[in-house]
This record gives C-alpha cells, structure tokens and sequence, in this order.
C-alpha cells in the first residue's frame, strides 16, 4: 500500500497562527509534533516511509522535508510549482507512483491538517475498505454527523456493497436547515476528503473525467527526477479532486471512519478538541483571567489579561491580534483576505518570527533600504553558502560562538565581536558547537528581501 499526503494548504481560518508561509499543517496544535506530522506517524503504522509521498507547493517543500525528516529520512516529497488546488496534485502524485512504483497497488490518499488521534481505529477503516478498493472501488472514508454542521460536503448513502456503504451523492454544503434534515435521516456522512483505491483505478477516473489534467500527465518524466515541471502543470486547471472525479465517477463507495477526526478548520474546532479548565476555557500562553468562560485564549510571549468575557477567541502574535465570537470564527478568512490584499501588510504570509531547518530569525525593524533580525542558530546548524546581490550584512554576536565562513575563509566570534558581510561575498553562519547562537544581522542595499539569496552549498537540499 501507498499513502499521498496534501500538504498544501494556506491554514487562513487560523489565521494569525497559521500563515501562507506556515500554515496550520506545520504548526504544533496537539502536542510535540506538527498536524503533517502526526498524519505521517499515522501511516507509517501500516507503511513504509518511501511508500508515503507528500505533495506539497513549492513555496512549502523545504519546511515539509525538514519535518518529515526529523521523523524518517526515506520519506518522498514532490514539490508542485504553484497552487492548483487538489485534482492536479493527486493527478500528478499517482502519476509518480505510475511510473516509480506500482499502478496496480492500493493508494491512500490523505489530507496533512486534519487531526485523528486514534490510530488503530483509522487503520480499522483502512482495512474495511481494502476489499472493496482491490476491486475496483473508490472507497471514501466518511464522517458520521454529529451536529448540523454548514461548513462541510455531505455524501448521502445508499445501500451496501463490500460490507461498506453504496455512494448515492456528493452534496454541497447545505444550509442550517438541510443540515439538520440530513442528521435526521441518518445515511449522510461528512465528506472528510480522505479516499482509497489502485493508482490505476484512479487514473481511469481523471482519464475519463478529467481528461484536461490526465493529458497533461504523459509529459512528466519522474524516472529521471522528482519534479512537476512549470509548464506542465501550468496547463492543468485549478480544480479540486472532487469534482474533477469525485462527484461523476460510478464506482465510489464509502467507509464509515471508526477513529475520531476534526479538520481544525477554524478557530472553534480547535477550541472542540482541546482540553479545557473547570470553567470550559483553553489557555495557551501566559494567560491571566478573572470570570472568563468557554473561551479560547493564545498569547506566544505577551501576558494576556482577560476579565468577565464568555465565548471568545483571542489569538496574540508578535505582529496581531485576533478577537472574535467563538461562534463567529469561520469569518477568519475574510479577515485573511483582506489582508492579503493590501500589498503593504505581509501579516497574511509569514510571521515576523520565521521557522528554518537551521532555527529561527525575528525581524526587528526595517525601513527604506535596511532590515534587523535577530539570528538563531540552533547546535550543530549552518546556514548555506550564499551570496546577496543587492545588500551587504553586518553579524554581531550575542550568545554563543560561530564559525563564519567568509570567501572561503574560516572567521571564529564570541559574544561582542563582529564581522562585515560585503555585497556578493560568498558566506555561511555556522554553529558547531553545543549551545545556541545568537546573532543580530542588520542588512542594508537597495533591495532587501528573502529572494536576493544565491546558494552554492546547502544541508538542507535547498540548493
């Protein structure tokens, strides 16, 4: 058995945690690992890791390899070049099983945000359905209802077939009232969007329903490498699997999945599935309350001081506040997009602290033609070899020691000193030592941005 990972989301009704840079499915909400992943742990219980590929954009790859990595080395990621929904991505993934692996085996097929911890009952659907996949189904794993939900797709039932339920319908997200009518008749499940079947049973359904993607897929050449090309995947519409193949193939039938599941797909449904106070509250952070009830409350460094609110939801990042109805916070995402155009705020696509393979760095301040961070470089890390065309750096160093790597010179610095980083010099930031490094970078040219990097050598594949 195979195992597809989506990892591309953008996360915006987590917003301002999750951002178009690292989105929710990289972020640790329940526990010590990522949403990515705990999906990836839940299917290595039942396959390998060279058999689990994760498609991810472009814009996420190294963030996903690096977390995966931390878990299994042998894990495959295949980057697409940019965002086009979830049709191409599994076209094109099942593509890469085709011609790497075998076309004839099971594929599952699963979202990396959405959160099932217990795992032994997910493997009991996985086994459910395995019948009816080896002959010829499309097996849905459903979610049994338990409230009028209007955020999700319903798929309406009929009959059995396998020992599994006959798919009738995909339906839209309903309106409260419809909603309700379809707890009441009881044979309509959630559409959790996690699915089974052979490669090959799946690319005859894009063959024959979506014949605007699958011609496309004869182009790619994954014996040689592991890469969508742009122009490629350029020509293939944006469309989402189910209704690409989903939602006109005959041969879908569905699993009632036995495990817990929510997609945490807002603010509410992580407050639903976390553990809560005497007084129904979820404090994260350095929370202080006083008659607060069945609220959510997250502050990252700032202290939050609450008194006499009910039903909220206060999110404190170091560059926004988020403060809303509990009942109210699937509108996040039209505060997201709001943001996202307004080409003066980058609040939307990434924090003013930035997550890397290496460590982390905070920006401080910019301006016209400077920019200050904060450098940390976690034990035993380096950053690439790189140069900038457009901006010369200047290091000081805070905490620990470094090892600069200067046009092919070794420089070593201790807390106080500094070093000069001239436009176009080849250079690295290393840490070979047992504690952190702490730096202060302050850049200064006539273009400051994170693209204005050349990388010659890099630990992390990012070359």
């Amino acid at each position: 058995m195979y195992g597809i990972i989506l990892a591309g989301g953008s996360g915006s009704r987590l917003w301002p945690l999750s951002r178009e840079l690292y989105p929710k499915q990289l972020l640790k909400l329940d526990g010590d690992l990522s949403l990515l992943q705990s999906t990836f742990k839940r299917l290595l219980s039942f396959m390998k890791a060279e058999d689990i590929i994760s498609i991810t954009n472009i814009k996420h790859a190294n963030d996903v390899k690096f977390q995966l990595g931390q878990i299994d080395k042998n894990s495959v990621v295949l980057a697409e070049p940019m965002a086009k929904n979830t049709a191409p991505a599994i076209a094109c993934t099942l593509e890469f099983l085709k011609q790497t692996k075998n076309e004839n085996e099971i594929v599952i097929i699963v979202p990396s945000d959405h959160l099932i911890r217990d795992i032994k009952a997910f493997g009991q659907t996985v086994k459910e359905g395995l019948e009816a996949a080896e002959n010829g189904k499309i097996v849905t794993f459903g979610i049994q209802p338990t409230y009028p939900e209007t955020g999700y797709g319903y798929i309406k039932t009929n009959g059995e077939e396998y020992g599994i339920h006959k798919v009738e319908r995909f339906v839209e997200k309903p309106d409260l009232e419809k909603a309700q009518q379809y707890i009441l008749e009881g044979n309509y499940f959630w559409n959790g969007g996690i699915f089974m079947a052979k490669v090959s049973t799946l690319l005859e359904e894009f063959a024959k329903h979506s014949p605007e993607i699958y011609e496309n897929l004869k182009d790619l050449n994954f014996k040689e490498e592991n890469t969508i090309k742009y122009g490629i995947y350029e020509n293939m519409p944006s469309v989402s699997v189910d209704y690409a193949i989903m939602e006109k193939s005959d041969k879908i039938a569905l699993c009632k999945l036995q495990s817990d599941w929510s997609d945490l797909g807002s603010w509410q449904s992580l407050y639903d599935t976390s553990k809560k106070d005497e007084n129904g509250n979820v404090f994260d952070g350095n929370i202080i309350s006083d008659n607060v009830k069945d609220s959510l409350i997250y502050s990252d460094k700032k202290v939050v001081a609450a008194i006499g609110l009910k039903n909220l939801i206060l999110v404190n990042t170091e560059d926004a506040i988020l403060a809303c109805d509990k009942n109210n916070s699937q509108a996040v995402k039209k505060v997201f997009d709001i943001l996202k155009k307004n080409e003066n705020d980058t609040s939307h696509l990434v924090h003013k602290t930035v997550f890397r393979p290496w460590g982390w760095y905070t920006c401080l301040a910019d301006g016209e033609g400077y920019l200050t961070k904060v450098i940390c470089v976690s034990p035993k890390q380096k950053l690439s070899i790189q140069s900038h065309n457009h901006r010369s750096e200047h290091w000081v160093v805070l905490e620990g020691k470094a090892k600069v790597v200067l046009n092919g010179t070794d420089n070593y610095l201790e807390a106080g000193q500094s070093i000069d980083i001239p436009l176009q010099a080849k250079h690295s930031l290393q840490n070979p030592y047992d504690e952190e490094l702490k730096i202060i970078e302050v850049q200064k040219g006539d273009y400051i941005s994170e693209d204005d990097i050349i990388r010659y050598e890099d630990a992390y594949g990012r070359v």
